[in-house]
């Protein structure tokens, strides 16, 4: 009996530790701010993400927005995302050997947000931000061993975000030195979640940064970022990714 109960647990343990995935990645992104006038002005942010082992593109995220300056600490926006994502799918073939379909789906986004800052010890800022997102997440289809899109289906998710930057030199207003930088996101959806992973819980984005604010309108930051991603069952990914970013205010 006892022999039983240990081969069960080794069973359940294997099974747990085959649907779980680490990889590492690299993520190249830009965000930029550009002022219409007093109240209005247009976010555009583009990133590039590694594969696993930085072995190739996995993902293009293009975001333009229509940003709203309600007052000095409230910003409303809407606008749409374009994402291309890698998908591969392994086929038998005519002789019965596995061939693998690679390419590129994309999702269409339409998203509206709330970003809000406040002060927080002493003069140092929280910014917390609020974000809906309605995805048309494109259906593959294989023919002759070429992938495509063939329809779509829809989701809803809600994200909520935090982001701190510290200057480590306290001065204030704070136009130019070195800064770290600490946020954290976590992502959930709602609505029907059968074309994503069938749960409320989506993933979660720590960030831990070193940047140099090069003018007040130009940060270059260097972080690290762990992506806990839920999947379908017990499944999940735990990425480790490296992020180059630069961040413009025009």
């Amino acid at each position: 009996m006892m022999h039983s109960y240990t081969l069960m647990l080794l069973l359940l343990v294997s099974s747990f530790l085959v649907q779980a995935q680490t990889i590492n990645t690299g993520w190249l992104a830009a965000f930029t701010t550009t002022k219409i006038n007093k109240k209005f002005s247009i976010h555009f942010d583009a990133q590039w993400r590694s594969g696993d082992r930085h072995s190739t593109m996995s993902t293009l995220l293009l975001r333009p927005g229509l940003n709203f300056h309600v007052n000095n600490r409230l910003i409303l926006s809407s606008g749409y995302g374009y994402i291309a994502n890698r998908r591969s799918f392994i086929l038998t073939g005519p002789a019965d050997e596995p061939i693998t379909v690679t390419g590129y789906l994309p999702e269409h986004r339409i998203w509206q947000q709330a970003l809000y800052t406040h002060p927080v010890i002493g003069k140092n800022t929280i910014t917390h931000r609020f974000r809906l997102e309605q995805r048309f997440l494109m259906q593959p289809s294989i023919e002759n061993y070429k992938l495509s899109a063939d329809g779509n289906t829809y989701a809803n998710r809600f994200r909520y975000f935090f982001r701190s930057v510290i200057p480590l030199k306290q001065e204030f207003p704070f136009k130019k030195g070195w800064f770290a930088g600490l946020q954290n996101e976590v992502m959930f959806n709602f609505g029907d979640k059968t074309s994503v992973n069938g749960k409320n819980f989506d993933q979660n984005r720590l960030l831990l940064s070193a940047g140099y604010r090069i003018q007040p309108e130009m940060d270059v930051e260097l972080a690290y970022l762990n992506q806990h991603v839920k999947g379908r069952a017990n499944a999940f990914v735990n990425n480790h990714v490296i992020q180059l970013a630069v961040y413009t205010r025009f």
